[in-house]
């Protein structure tokens, strides 16, 4: 190898110092860049976009159901004039735990476009027990987080409360509860058998279990139809 007739990683060195490849570089970097930030952009752009509760009464099985039962209630109208809408209450603030909640939701889509399993009232009832018992589950295990970005017990002046209420915080306190052991039906509806039903779910929690078995008993009693749907989400 000689000066003449160099080798090829020093051909290389040598263009990437020529006008014509820092220019090439420069280039790549600026497009990266740039690329990068329309990207980032529009993906949180639409993060934002399907957390809002337009986007989620967007469809009839969530607008003609759980939201119809959530209006008037002390969530959407109350004397201070904060709401807390669907997303303040079923999708996390912090980003990691967000995107989790977001990839789980993409796979209620199935069920939208695909099977139609909660499409119609009759449907959505048959289903309310198990769908009502995922959401105590995630609020169990995260300390009813989604609760606590408005509610939290080392702000509370119990003085200023209810006397039942305020007796009720502070035991709750006490006996480390949380909002969801005494809140279940705040906003919706509760299903038929609820309370043997979280129980079940406190129950399996504490044995370091999913309640999985809630859904599959749920199912065995309502019919092949509603197991075939558990079954996908525990494959999936």
């Amino acid at each position: 190898m000689s000066k003449e007739n160099p080798g090829f990683i020093r051909r290389i060195w040598r263009w990437f110092w020529s006008p014509t490849g820092v220019l090439s570089l420069g280039l790549l970097l600026i497009g990266g860049f740039v690329a990068g930030v329309v990207f980032w952009g529009g993906f949180n752009w639409a993060l934002e976009a399907t957390n809002s509760e337009e986007f989620c009464v967007s469809c009839h099985e969530m607008r003609d159901n759980v939201y119809a039962e959530y209006e008037g209630t002390i969530h959407q109208y109350n004397a201070s004039g904060v709401r807390a809408t669907c997303p303040d209450c079923h999708v996390p603030k912090d980003w990691t735990p967000k995107i989790v909640r977001k990839v789980q939701a993409s796979k209620e889509l199935w069920g939208h476009f695909v099977t139609g399993v909660v499409d119609t009232p009759e449907k959505f009832d048959e289903h309310r027990l198990v769908l009502a018992s995922r959401v105590w589950t995630a609020m169990k295990r995260t300390d009813s987080r989604e609760c606590r970005n408005c509610h939290k017990f080392e702000y509370m002046d119990f003085t200023f409360q209810e006397s039942r209420a305020g007796d009720a915080h502070e035991q709750a306190q006490d006996e480390g509860k949380t909002c969801i052991d005494c809140h279940q039906g705040i906003a919706h509806t509760l299903p038929q058998g609820w309370e043997d039903g979280y129980d079940v779910v406190v129950e399996k929690l504490a044995a370091g279990e999913l309640p999985e078995a809630l859904g599959k008993e749920f199912a065995t009693a309502h019919g092949a139809g509603i197991e075939a749907y558990l079954d996908g989400l525990n494959a999936n």
